[in-house]
């Protein structure tokens, strides 16, 4: 009787939502998707780009977990697949905060990218850094990851980002230059039930499930630290908003 009734509460959840979202049918969101690479994008842009003979591509997060197994979308060229742990898709087994390191003496890559799996690194400062280095100048990095989600997989969900989040780890700094970021999938909230008074059942506004960024990599970068970053080298030269 429960599987019955799954998809009728389903059902109602998703009429409840459409009730629940009205008062946001009026308001504009002020962050657009990316053309290219927002969530519903992404796999058709990249496998067109970079599906290409002579060009190396390395998934990070490969394994299939979700039912979705992106080897055949890169068919005509070096599919690579990394992931933590070994399984379906996966080719090379390991952490991501020591990517290089499974690489050594071979081949840069033309592509490097990777869907939910920033949110789940502990320090992703230090994978972005171990991407630059196994990028060929002129190579690209693409990730999407969440900005508002629950919370999963826990205890390892550490961190949500912006898209201007992910451009602080891909920065002009460490050698890369913005080709195109986003955030894609609105969501509208409330403050629940148990919230502390003064917000219980507000609304909250621009929330976003998705976020994406694909960056080129414009030169090789020796001796990088995150500490000797300018902030003027972060997001094109902008700073946090002056005080009205």
């Amino acid at each position: 009787m429960g599987e019955i009734l799954k998809p009728v509460a389903k059902k109602l959840a998703r009429l409840y939502g459409l009730v629940a979202t009205l008062p946001f049918r009026f308001r504009k969101d002020h962050i657009s998707k990316p053309e290219n690479v927002s969530h519903g994008n992404w796999p058709d842009y990249l496998s067109k780009t970079f599906n290409k003979k002579g060009l190396r591509v390395l998934e990070i997060g490969s394994r299939n977990v979700t039912g979705s197994n992106l080897r055949n979308r890169f068919s005509n060229a070096d599919y690579v697949g990394f992931d933590f742990y070994a399984g379906e898709n996966v080719d090379v087994v390991g952490d991501a905060h020591k990517l290089s390191t499974y690489f050594a003496g071979q081949e840069k890559f033309d592509l490097i990218f990777s869907s939910a799996v920033f949110e789940h690194l502990f320090m992703p400062w230090i994978a972005a850094l171990e991407i630059q280095k196994l990028l060929k100048v002129g190579g690209h990095v693409f990730t999407e990851t969440h900005f508002s989600f629950a919370s999963h997989e826990r205890p390892w969900h550490f961190f949500q980002f912006s898209d201007m989040g992910l451009r602080a780890l891909f920065n002009d700094s460490l050698g890369f230059d913005l080709i195109e970021s986003g955030m894609s999938n609105p969501v509208s909230g409330y403050f629940a039930h148990n919230a502390d008074g003064y917000l219980r059942y507000s609304p909250v506004t621009e929330l976003y499930c998705h976020s994406e960024i694909l960056c080129r990599k414009r030169c090789d970068i020796e001796g990088f630290e995150w500490s000797n970053v300018s902030i003027d080298g972060i997001v094109e030269g902008t700073r946090y908003p002056l005080p009205k």
